[in-house]
């Protein structure tokens, strides 16, 4: 029995592939184990403070070994609060549109609140930056309308998957499985034939868990 926390971030629900297909690994993760449970986060439903003011500055005395004031220890409080719910699960799932190359902005509005130290990550002259997530496993779900896949010079406009695979190590995570949608923005035929194999995939790594 285990416990997957699935954020969703795009904003077109039944229109999304992303969605699609990340539906198809919950299916197959709560098949596996009557006991498995999901938690779902749907960023665009999400009511998500801001990093503003007291809450950088509250991040910079942790870092520094100093006492936040009495406002910016609530603001952290709030932060702590987010990460201690991210935290809570075995296994993740991300599915997420590419846009502009990159990712929606509220999922790095999500990921600027909780990759914070102490708490995800850490640092020590020692021995340097380290993840604080560790012995779980995170599973992305990438949609994209190209196929950035295909060659160097596509690749080298994809921030999408290099990204999230760099914040998820950079927070400890070792076991990321990712899963490529791609691509979306062609005819149905092509389309379908994409989506069937990547459910497939989705449906294994599920499985495995």
């Amino acid at each position: 029995m285990s416990k997957l926390l699935y954020i969703e971030s795009s904003p077109r629900k039944d229109r999304s592939a992303s969605i699609e297909v990340a539906q198809s690994f919950v299916s197959a993760f709560q098949d596996a184990n009557t006991g498995n449970q999901v938690e779902s986060l749907d960023l665009w439903d999400a009511t998500l403070p801001e990093f503003d003011g007291d809450r950088i500055n509250a991040k910079y005395r942790v870092m520094h070994g100093e006492s936040p004031t009495t406002e910016e220890a609530l603001a952290w409080e709030e932060i702590t609060n987010i990460v201690a719910r991210f935290k809570n699960a075995d296994h993740y799932l991300f599915s997420l549109p590419m846009w502009n190359f990159s990712i929606p902005y509220k999922l790095k509005h999500y990921i600027d609140l909780i990759c914070q130290p102490g708490l995800t990550w850490s640092f020590s002259p020692e021995t340097g930056y380290q993840g604080l997530v560790t012995g779980r496993s995170a599973t992305l779900i990438l949609a994209r309308g190209g196929e950035y896949s295909s060659s160097a010079e596509a690749g080298a406009m994809d921030f999408q998957k290099s990204y999230m695979e760099m914040v998820l190590g950079f927070m400890g995570f070792q076991d990321i499985n990712t899963v490529l949608v791609e691509p979306t923005l062609t005819d149905a035929d092509t389309k379908g034939k994409t989506l069937a194999a990547m459910k497939e995939k989705a449906t294994n790594i599920a499985k495995q868990l």
